[in-house]
């Protein structure tokens, strides 16, 4: 039991899967072998009911110079962060208006704001995710956000009307500094607008491996209506969305400045309806990763025995959880293909299965793949007809193992 990083009450640990390196802490193969270990556990705010990681890891580990992640890799986050610009740019003031993204990594939001000739800036602290972001034409402080970084922006540029971020706000334990920071930084009628992985989404699919080191928070929307309100502002709107496995974008404001939407109260009607975040639910996540660690690796090992060649599909930070919670490494998972050029050539973290690009997929193709990259299966088996054309098989684990 520990204490909750948003109200400091009591934290009930419900799941944990042992000792786990950072999820996107990549490998040299010639380097000395040495890795930063934590324990990896998850649990339950008796008070505020907020589903949280019971051992933070330092930000400065996590998000750190080299930090591979690049969100421009996937055509889908493109279309939807088109698809998002044009909803929220649709709301801000027609004179002159200021979107900040935090955590922009290579982009983000900012290309289709850029496009529509709105004023944007980023913050993001990974040194080369942000180089990346400047050498597309983008503007980016690289930096944490917190309030000295909103009062330095502020100061330069002026409040801004939109604050946007996405699969960021989760990844940070000290909410306090977050909201710290939109205080000094949001124009009054303005809007602070985040998504992230939606507690309901993971349970529904028993999606386990959405518990990493990044994912501080697994969020819902009382328990985030309730943060809100503790930090000085309301939770207006929220809107589900089917992207990363299913997240739900929160919209929060100033006290007063807007009447919450009917999606607020319905949203927290269904959660207390089905008892989102209470102890049976949460331990019905903990019930389904020890079936995957059974089944999983079972699967896996018989298919090894008749001969049988099994890649993995996406180096992904949800795969490190899996991976070795499940304990797979390369005597059952040959190579993992992905898309990040960060990341070839590396081992994964902990499992030290090799990475290689996604042309090694078909060179030749194995005979299984285990898809880590679930969240976008659609367009990885689009991308792959030529796999399942030429007989390989699809593994997939979430929310069941099953071959496909």
């Amino acid at each position: 039991m520990s204490g909750c990083r948003v109200c400091g009450g009591p934290v009930h640990e419900f799941a944990d899967f042992g000792r786990q390196p950072l999820s996107d802490a990549f490998v040299d193969p010639g380097g000395t072998g040495d890795e930063f270990l934590f324990r990896l556990a998850v649990g339950r705010c008796a008070r505020c009911r907020m589903v949280q990681l019971t051992e933070p890891v330092p930000r400065e580990r996590m998000f750190r110079y080299d930090y591979p992640y690049r969100s421009s890799q996937s055509a889908r986050m493109r279309r939807h962060f088109d698809r998002t610009a044009r909803t929220l740019l649709a709301g801000l003031p027609a004179r002159d208006p200021f979107v900040v993204e935090i955590g922009c990594n290579d982009g983000g939001l900012m290309p289709a704001v850029d496009a529509a000739g709105v004023r944007s800036l980023g913050v993001d602290p990974s040194v080369l995710a942000a180089k990346a972001a400047a050498d597309r034409g983008l503007r980016v402080r690289t930096e944490f956000f917190d309030a000295g970084t909103a009062a330095a922006v502020r100061a330069a540029e002026g409040p801004a009307d939109l604050i946007y971020s996405a699969n960021t706000i989760s990844h940070i334990d000290d909410l306090a500094s977050v909201f710290a920071g939109v205080d000094r930084l949001l124009a009054p009628a303005g809007r602070f607008v985040f998504e992230d992985p939606y507690l309901g989404d993971v349970l529904s699919q028993s999606a386990f491996d959405q518990v990493i080191d990044e994912h501080f928070y697994l969020f819902a929307v009382g328990p985030v209506r309730d943060a809100a309100r503790r930090f000085g502002f309301d939770l207006v709107d929220v809107e589900p969305l089917p992207v990363h496995g299913g997240e739900m974008r929160f919209t929060v404001a100033r006290p007063g400045r807007y009447r919450p939407t009917p999606a607020v109260g319905a949203a927290l009607a269904r959660e207390d309806a089905t008892g989102l975040t209470g102890a049976p639910a949460l331990r019905g996540l903990a019930a389904g990763a020890e079936r995957v660690r059974a089944e999983l690796p079972a699967l896996l090992r018989r298919l090894r025995a008749g001969g049988r060649v099994v890649a993995g599909y996406g180096a992904t930070a949800k795969s490190a959880t899996v991976t070795n919670y499940c304990g797979i490494g390369p005597e059952l998972v040959a190579f993992v293909c992905d898309s990040t050029p960060g990341k070839q050539g590396l081992l994964t973290p902990g499992s030290r299965i090799p990475v290689r690009p996604p042309e090694a997929f078909a060179d030749p193709y194995p005979d299984y793949a285990v898809l880590f990259a679930w969240n976008h299966a659609e367009e990885i088996m689009a991308k792959e007809r030529g796999f399942r054309a030429a007989g390989g098989r699809w593994i997939r684990y979430v929310p069941d193992v099953r071959v496909v």
